[in-house]
């Protein structure tokens, strides 16, 4: 049980460093070098798998009966919505050329990053509620699935393909992670009850996947970051850009949900992000180099969560 404990308390830093010095090790062996091909496509097959299963499992626990739609909720996502497309716009028409639109195109993904699916467990232990992180959660992730198959091919014109085509086959790549999952769960609760039943008794397992997904996902990074011509001023740019991103939507939030009376739950449900899909999102459909944020911004936002788990465990430990 303390193995396990520590694997818990530790599974950010582990993932992370596993990911790290597991490409740094890979790519150091010469006689590795012919299979770099097939372990690039078969990552490009068993992430996407991985975020599947992480967010399938995460919403056979959901009941339908429990979802409520907030006022805050229409505001959060007005925001992120909002931002993505400002930002989108920036990029189209005062930087198409610009090396620096990476850094701009890092911040999109911050913002328009869904709910991570471990929200409602740090809401939980925040004392907020469950309910309306997970309905924020499912809400988000419809919105992505329709706007980042609008805007993508804007910010990444396709020369040989219309950009209706380029919707198309950008929505093929979303909609089965973000919406499919959902609609997987329901149809197990409804039509196979014993084996939903089952499996939402296995949604810890969830956690592990993203353990596994996250090693893969800093992998792929490091292997941008080794491999990028940008300069490491850019970079640089990408990991404040992750910080400032992470601190003002939880601060957005947090303010937003204070005049709703759900000031933990809005601030969880704009700050923790699902990061592995953001590192996703970065090298398929932007440039490789912008999902640094990503990986830094899952520090960031595990070092606010663990200072709020602290705040909080020390004002209720006084009572």
């Amino acid at each position: 049980m303390k193995v396990v404990k520590f694997l818990k308390d530790w599974m950010l830093i582990i993932s992370i460093l596993s990911g790290i010095f597991g490409y740094l090790i890979y790519a150091a062996i010469s006689e590795l070098n012919p299979t770099h091909h097939f372990v690039k496509s078969s990552i490009g097959i068993i992430q996407p798998v991985l975020i599947f299963a992480m967010l399938f499992l995460t919403f056979c626990k959901v009941n339908p009966r429990k979802l409520r739609l907030c006022r805050w909720h229409l505001w959060l996502v007005l925001v992120q919505a909002g931002l993505f497309t400002l930002l989108a716009g920036v990029v189209i028409f005062l930087l198409p050329d610009n090396s620096s639109r990476v850094v701009v195109e890092g911040a999109m993904l911050c913002l328009i990053c869904p709910t991570a699916t471990a929200g409602a467990v740090i809401t939980k232990k925040l004392g907020g509620n469950v309910a309306h992180i997970t309905t924020y959660t499912i809400l988000i992730n419809l919105v992505n699935a329709l706007i980042i198959p609008l805007l993508v091919p804007l910010v990444y014109p396709n020369p040989e393909m219309t950009m209706a085509t380029s919707s198309i086959l950008i929505l093929g790549k979303v909609f089965p992670l973000l919406l499919m999952p959902l609609f997987a769960a329901m149809l197990v609760r409804y039509l196979l009850p014993k084996l939903h039943f089952v499996l939402s008794h296995y949604h810890e397992l969830a956690f592990y996947l993203w353990a596994v997904a996250l090693a893969l996902a800093t992998g792929v990074t490091t292997h941008n970051i080794v491999r990028s011509n940008e300069p490491i001023s850019i970079q640089l740019w990408l990991v404040a850009v992750s910080f400032v991103a992470c601190v003002g939507q939880f601060y957005v939030g947090w303010v937003i949900g204070k005049r709703y009376d759900d000031r933990i739950t809005a601030g969880q449900s704009l700050g923790q992000k699902n990061t592995v899909l953001a590192i996703w999102m970065g090298y398929t459909f932007f440039d490789p180099i912008t999902s640094v944020v990503g990986g830094f911004y899952s520090i960031w936002h595990n070092v606010i969560n663990s200072y709020q788990l602290y705040e909080y465990q020390k004002k209720h430990t006084k009572k």
